[in-house]
């Protein structure tokens, strides 16, 4: 039996943890309309807020040039009250960030002196460490976006920014279940790890259109289920918001939320059917426990789904959907990793 070094196994799941803290607030960013607050970027200099009255009101006059206050906030009668309620949480996004850096480059290098990673996991460490710094850069490249002409940030810009800090948790806990369950076993059933592989494929482009549906405001339309406004399954509007295919479901609002709409179904049936395949196969408990939870949680994500849709995207339901599709993609990364290892 493998050892396990439970400080590395913490480590990373500390990472994790972090990971999730930051999509929560990243969530409560974008629905408070807070993402735009801070107008420049800097490794070191804007770690901390503006910490004097004269500071405050030199860092509201420099956001005063740009589009979301001269074509939105300037007819809000927006103060810097207001102001310093946004700048928070967009401060507060970037700071966890800072700190997931320190967190995992700092023991990074204290268990590489100390010869406590395998040569696999440093190769793993130095990979999270790359995807680290490019979800930092997207970031910023999504932000960029919303504030030159438009003051929304792109969709595109912003379902990437999202669906990579979820493929980063994801391999994060990866390489924590790795060193978790060090003892490799024969593949149980090939055809389950397939189905599993194949849900997760769906769920992924389930997340994109996801950021699609926030970057775009697409929740806000159609607020009817099963079917969309005046009662049709596919809206008659999704031919009027786009010169071709490609662009009806890739920017037009009606079209995006039809697509994020049928994906849900997909993941569900996806997960329905491995939870009956899987019950003609003998596992482990670890594997059961990950398929029970993908099959409870897809079924609470897919209710908490239709009721965004029906309230308008309140922001606690809002933030709850971002959260369940986080917990399901865990559910679902842990259920894969015990069925191919």
């Amino acid at each position: 039996m493998v050892k396990r070094d439970k400080a590395v196994i913490i480590w990373l799941l500390s990472g994790c943890v972090l990971l999730f803290i930051m999509v929560v607030v990243g969530g409560i960013t974008r629905l408070t309309d807070s993402g735009l607050s801070m107008t420049d970027w800097h490794l070191v200099t804007d770690t901390f807020p503006p910490l004097t009255h004269e500071k405050w009101v030199e860092t509201f006059e420099e956001y005063k040039k740009y589009p979301e206050y001269q074509k939105i906030n300037i007819h809000n009668d927006f103060t810097l009250d207001d102001y310093q309620f946004i700048y928070f949480w967009e401060w507060f996004h970037r700071f966890i960030g800072r700190i997931i850096g320190l967190v995992f480059i700092i023991p990074f290098f204290y268990f590489l002196l100390k010869k406590r990673l395998s040569k696999s996991t440093i190769k793993k460490s130095i990979v999270l460490l790359l995807m680290g710094g490019f979800q930092g850069f997207l970031g910023w490249f999504m932000v960029k976006s919303g504030l030159i002409d438009n003051p929304d940030v792109s969709h595109y810009r912003l379902a990437l920014h999202l669906t990579f800090a979820f493929i980063t948790f994801a391999y994060t806990f990866w390489v924590a279940l790795d060193l978790l369950y060090p003892d490799k076993k024969p593949v149980i059933s090939s055809q389950l790890r397939t189905i599993t592989r194949v849900a997760f494929v769906i769920l992924l482009i389930q997340i994109i259109y996801g950021g699609f549906v926030a970057g775009l405001n697409a929740g806000l339309i159609h607020n009817h289920w099963p079917l969309m406004s005046d009662g049709q399954f596919m809206h008659e509007s999704i031919f009027l918001e786009g010169s071709n295919t490609l662009d009806r479901f890739t920017h037009g609002k009606s079209g995006i939320q039809f697509v994020h709409r049928c994906v849900a179904y997909l993941v569900v049936a996806s997960i329905v059917f491995l939870w009956y395949k899987s019950r003609k196969v003998i596992l482990c408990q670890a594997a059961k426990n990950g398929i029970t939870a993908l099959l409870l949680l897809v079924f609470f994500q897919f209710a908490l789904g239709v009721f965004t849709l029906l309230y308008a995207v309140p922001l606690w339901l809002g933030l709850a959907h971002q959260i369940g599709a986080f917990f399901l993609l865990t559910a679902m990364t842990f259920t894969l990793h015990r069925l191919s290892k």
